[in-house]
This record gives structure tokens, sequence and C-alpha cells, in this order.
């Protein structure tokens, strides 16, 4: 039988780079959901005269793959200021790993994007990121792309768990298709309360159930 991993996969998911929560981030971000099984929680500690990225580390549960890219992610972005790590793509941090299968090139794409993640929380925790529109169902719907549905393994957008967004001045509100006793009803809520409260023009948001 073929062995699907490259010796650089198997290296960095054997030894891991930058593994662990950090106490005290500077800015965090958080892809994906261990409950459908592959999730990338990425942690920055940045200079803030440099904005050069002094510090990173990672969580992850998943895959070899997952563990592999999150670690080769993170040892590309150390070092690199903000902007500089903004452009890291997952193809790069594949082809770092010499290649991935590709039914696991997902895997690629959720470390870049925690990553950004991470980066943007930076930024709009210091007023970094300048707002010109008023945030609208297109944008919270957008953001709610990286919320994921356990029971599919996609985000809730796409598995029609979404059945309302509202948009009033300083408040959002989502309606889900799902009862508020069900096992992942909490940390959906919660994915969701993360992904928007960050909004410039927000003051709350509320995330409804069915019943």
């Amino acid at each position: 039988m073929t062995f699907p991993y490259t010796k650089e996969v198997l290296e960095h998911f054997r030894n891991p780079q930058n593994v662990g929560k950090m106490e005290d981030p500077d800015g965090k971000g958080l892809e994906g959901s261990p409950a459908c099984g592959d999730m990338v929680a990425v942690y920055l500690k940045v200079n803030p005269d440099t904005l050069v990225i002094e510090d990173i580390s990672f969580e992850s549960y998943g895959c070899a793959s997952n563990i592999a890219t999150a670690s080769m992610i993170t040892e590309m972005a150390k070092g690199k200021t903000l902007e500089e790590a903004k452009k890291i793509t997952w193809k790069e941090a594949a082809n770092a790993l010499g290649g991935l299968p590709p039914v696991k090139a997902h895997c690629s794409v959720l470390a870049v994007e925690g990553l950004r993640s991470a980066i943007r929380d930076y930024e709009e925790k210091h007023g970094m990121v300048v707002e010109n529109e008023a945030t609208t169902v297109e944008v919270v719907s957008k953001r709610l792309k990286h919320v994921m549905n356990p029971m599919a393994g996609l985000d809730i957008i796409r598995t029609e768990l979404v059945l309302k967004v509202v948009v009033e001045e300083g408040t959002v509100r989502i309606v889900l298709d799902i009862p508020s006793t069900h096992q992942f009803a909490v940390a959906i809520k919660e994915d969701i309360v993360d992904k928007l409260e960050s909004l410039w023009d927000v003051e709350s948001v509320t995330v409804d159930f069915i019943s």
C-alpha cells in the first residue's frame, strides 16, 4: 500500500512546531469545528511598533494533514509582518510540505484562514481596519461562512442552517434551524458571536433557535 503522506507532512505531524494555546495573545483566530473533525486555532504575539509576528502558536483538531499544515504555516508566518503573513497561500503551504492528497487540500485552506482570522482580530482590536460601509446582511453572511455546521462538516450558510439574518442599527439577529436543546447549539452560538461581535458598528449579537 502506498502511504498518502510525504516525509515533510509526517515530520510536521510527528514533531509539530509552535503547538499549544497562547496565554493573552494579541490576536487569535478560529476556523472549523472540533465537532466535525477539523479545526485550527491560531494565536499571535505582535510587535506594536514594527507589526512583526514575534510569536505564533496553534491548536489543531483533525488528521495528520491538519496538524502538519498548521505547523508549517506558523513557521512560515513567524518573523513576518502582518502584511507579509497575509500573503501566505494554502498552495505555498502545501508545496512546502511536498504536496497533500487532493482530498486533504482543505486542511491547508483551513490553516491559512486561521492565520488570516488571527491577523484580522489583531487589526480590529487596534483600530487598523478602516470600515467604509455599515454592516449589512451580506457582510454578516460572509462571516457566517466561517462558522461550521458540525452535523455536515460544512459551514452553516451552505448547509442552510441559517433561517434568517436581521441587521438593524447596532444589532444583529440570527435565527438557526435547530432547537436550543441540540447538542451543538451552544457551540454554534458561541462561534457566531465570536465572528460577528468585532464588526465595527455592531453593539450586540443575538442568536435564536427554532424552539
